[in-house]
């Protein structure tokens, strides 16, 4: 597919090779927290709680820097796969936790102590088993921080995020996911670090987040990997939705480059709602329009992607994607036009 080689002056978007989207310099995310393995035993230390509202499966961001110690728990890595007493009492309703957006069910095999929870910016120590060969984190201990590092970007990086989440210290669960297979996928939350929500960072601090993971999303879409650019792309804007009306101009930016890989990702119609968030603020946003008729084309809106198509080349008629898209736009409605007529001369021949 063509894309609009146009940028506004001073405007940052995201570029893809295979696609001619356009090059613009980008700062490049440094992701310095990385996977590592760890040793069998946790350490023991003392637990300190503080009580804290829990929003459920929130995907949250990493602040740097803020980490305060709360950890402690020691977990018997020995015991961490089943109950330990000899008989288990039946399980009951609060034994299971529905993830809102149906991607997975906890079944609580041993329960965590305390009310509080992993939030941004958690160091948690984690021993996990059971994910298919390839798609998971190494078996055993593991160090992941909330909101931070490349683990995220994995498959089962999201799904281990929003878990954690529900999890208190010390809980060992069993997580059951639509039509997965084999083995059940088991997690430890052995101990964590004090962490933050997203309502409690300043305003610098979730513009700097926004950049970072608008930074890393360009990195991964510029690598080929649309899907995970737009889940770096979504929680930058999650960050700055929370910010005071009309909010900062990268919002413009992330919903166009969020519409880029949505058309990449065979999602027309939701690359045509993240271009209507632009074309709110910036009417005459040239990429916004180019893309937004292409998703309008891909849902068969043909009137519709020949005017936005329209507008891209009274703004810049020079442009040679927009001019390949529309006279793609034109021939596909004359089929459409052909195929009607064929039909009512069926109709009423």
């Amino acid at each position: 597919m063509d894309t609009l080689p146009v940028s506004p002056v001073g405007e940052e978007d995201i570029s893809q090779p295979q696609q001619q989207w356009e090059k613009n310099p980008l700062e490049n995310l440094d992701s310095a927290t990385q996977i590592r393995q760890q040793p069998r035993d946790p350490p023991t230390q003392t637990l300190e709680l503080v009580v804290s509202p829990d929003p459920a499966c929130q995907i949250l961001e990493n602040p740097q820097g803020t980490e305060k110690p709360v950890t402690g728990l020691e977990v018997d890595s020995d015991k961490s796969h089943g109950p330990t007493s000899g008989v288990r009492e039946p399980l009951q309703a609060s034994d299971f936790w529905y993830c809102p957006d149906g991607s997975f069910v906890k079944k609580i095999l041993i329960r965590g102590h305390g009310l509080d929870k992993p939030k941004l910016g958690s160091h948690c120590r984690v021993l996990a088993f059971g994910f298919p060969f390839g798609s998971g984190p190494p078996e055993g201990w593991t160090e992941l921080t909330m909101g931070v590092g490349p683990w995220r970007e994995e498959t089962w990086g999201e799904l281990i995020e929003k878990c954690l989440e529900s999890m208190c210290q010390g809980e060992e669960a069993e997580l059951q996911l639509p039509g997965h297979s084999g083995p059940p996928i088991r997690l430890t939350l052995a101990s964590f670090t004090q962490g933050r929500d997203s309502w409690e960072l300043e305003t610098s601090e979730k513009e700097a987040l926004a950049k970072e993971e608008r930074a890393r999303g360009t990195e991964l879409f510029r690598a080929g990997n649309p899907e995970a650019a737009a889940q770096c792309y979504g929680r930058a804007l999650r960050l700055l939705l929370t910010l005071p009306p009309p909010g900062p101009p990268e919002r413009i930016v992330l919903h166009a480059n969020l519409a880029a890989c949505q058309l990449l990702l065979g999602q027309p119609h939701l690359a045509s709602q993240s271009c209507d968030r632009v074309l709110e603020r910036e009417p005459g946003h040239l990429k916004a329009l180019y893309r937004r008729g292409v998703a309008q084309a891909a849902l068969g809106n043909l009137e519709k992607a020949t005017a936005d198509l329209k507008k891209v080349l009274a703004l810049d008629p020079q442009n040679g994607a927009a001019q390949e898209e529309l006279r793609k736009v034109v021939i596909q409605g004359k089929k459409q036009d052909a195929r009607l007529a064929k039909g009512l001369r069926k109709m009423f021949g």
